[in-house]
């Protein structure tokens, strides 16, 4: 017997419960998504025109990242609802590339994982952030096609809205931060630069007056001294001393070049390449703004501040950054301890409460244990009592059996009102509920009715069928997978 001839006798066209990953579950996507939530979600979503912190722990298959995904399609919503007032969405949820760099800072016995993170700080998220913001930002400013955002409007921003301040703030961003890799980051900065209209000619007053000066005495020499003019060491000392302040700006922005690129440890940039981004800034325009050129987080804070600026000239309120998978980076392995040493340190109670900042921090369930054994000093820093924090992602059977009914309503044929205890002979709503509880999470649900489902059609041929799913095969399966479940937990089963 095929589970698709059980589902499509009682109206269900397609598998509601196949799929344990909300990444690519499309019955989540397609139906799910905007109408079954967490009973927390209003506290977790908040409002994103004032954007909150949001610290939610929650152990594997309970929902976290089908959470990610309902913010960023509720964000999107609400920018397609309110397009002078937008919320800046960015997803950090990729850590893989940001540890490789980082990694590669170090040599030896410091390249080993739990050296390496005892390294990470604050700031080192912060510009993890910055770039993936920046380059988002100068993505959208570009009109770039291929690549695709959460939450973001097929319109360009308006840049016409950006004073010459904003303009040169936003210039300087992309230069520190742009990690864009389909094009050399100087080129794409001259694209930008194109775009926003943003004046260089004063830069060059250096190699203008350089190039004009040794041309000057070329022809100055030769037309009063002649050919044996040259010969004479004037003329070279005029063109040196002319090339002097050439020869010191380039010296004085490679080594500033070379301090970022050393200080921007999470990111990959190239000191000659940003060096000759540099010295394109007039001097007036950069003496004195911040650059992140030491291993501190007040320049951080204020490049963080400069581009809420920018993006709040081109209607974007704030900025809601979604942190997911900690847990999943090939070099964390899915270590409570490893995962500890790269979250702390973001949980600051400045970073987290910078206004205009909402962070969405969807974390394992290990580390809620560990909050409990941390110091004073450790509690007084994050304030955790101050972020919207929720220990566990619980759900209730009754919950879980409303979520099993949402599914197969999203999966229904048309005309057709199926509800999940329509499967069952001799099972009752209260017996159902009581071991949907004893599963706890959303993909545990789904594992066992599709395990469920499997055994029923295979104790029985499509000559002779059976339409209902008997109590004792119910209660027989559910003691299997409760065994299994219990081997996951204990970490010795594969869930």
């Amino acid at each position: 017997m095929k589970i698709q001839n059980f589902l499509d006798h009682h109206g269900i066209a397609s598998n509601p419960f196949a799929d344990e990953d909300a990444q690519t579950d499309l019955v989540f996507k397609g139906a799910c998504i905007r109408s079954t939530f967490h009973p927390a979600w209003d506290k977790i979503y908040g409002d994103p025109s004032e954007p909150a912190t949001a610290v939610v722990f929650g152990e594997k298959g309970s929902g976290k990242t089908a959470i990610r995904l309902q913010l960023a399609r509720r964000l999107a919503d609400y920018n397609a609802d309110h397009p002078e007032h937008q919320a800046f969405v960015v997803e950090y949820d990729d850590f893989n590339p940001f540890l490789d760099r980082f990694r590669d800072r170090f040599s030896g016995r410091r390249r080993r994982t739990e050296r390496m993170l005892d390294q990470w700080r604050l700031w080192d998220h912060i510009d993890a952030i910055l770039s993936l913001a920046v380059t988002q930002l100068t993505d959208r400013i570009l009109g770039n096609k291929q690549a695709r955002y959460p939450a973001a409007r097929d319109e360009p921003p308006p840049i016409e809205k950006l004073d010459l301040a904003q303009v040169r703030d936003c210039m300087l961003l992309a230069a520190c931060y742009d990690q864009s890799t389909a094009e050399n980051s100087f080129q794409r900065w001259r694209r930008l630069r194109q775009r926003l209209r943003f004046r260089t000619w004063k830069s060059k007053w250096d190699l203008t007056l350089g190039i004009a000066t040794t041309l000057a005495a070329i022809i100055l020499f030769v037309w009063f001294g002649g050919i044996s003019a040259l010969g004479r060491p004037w003329p070279y000392l005029l063109i040196a001393a002319s090339w002097t302040p050439r020869a010191w700006r380039l010296l004085r922005w490679w080594w500033t070049a070379r301090r970022i690129v050393r200080n921007t440890r999470s990111l990959n940039r190239s000191t000659k390449l940003l060096c000759r981004t540099l010295l394109n800034f007039p001097g007036s325009e950069i003496v004195g703004q911040p650059l992140p050129a030491y291993q501190r987080t007040d320049d951080r804070y204020e490049l963080l501040t400069k581009l809420q600026g920018v993006l709040r000239s081109m209607n974007f309120d704030g900025v809601l950054v979604l942190v997911d998978r900690v847990d999943e980076p090939y070099l964390i392995n899915g270590s409570s301890e490893l995962m500890r040493a790269l979250v702390w340190p973001m949980l600051d109670n400045k970073f987290l409460k910078h206004p205009g900042l909402g962070l969405k921090l969807l974390l394992p369930s290990e580390l809620e244990r560990m909050l409990d054994r941390q110091d004073r000093d450790f509690h007084q820093r994050a304030r955790l009592d101050k972020q919207n924090m929720i220990r566990s992602l619980d759900w209730t059977g009754q919950s879980l059996y409303d979520m099993a009914n949402s599914r197969i309503a999203a999966c229904a044929a048309e005309g057709r009102e199926t509800k999940i205890i329509d499967l069952f002979d001799n099972v009752d709503q209260r017996r159902l509920m009581d071991a949907f509880a004893a599963l706890r999470v959303p993909r545990h649900l789904f594992k066992f009715i599709y395990r469920l489902l499997t055994a029923h059609c295979n104790a029985h041929s499509e000559e002779q069928p059976e339409w209902k799913i008997s109590a004792s095969l119910f209660e027989s399966t559910l003691a299997l997978y409760s065994r299994d479940q219990e081997a996951f937990d204990r970490g010795v089963g594969a869930g």
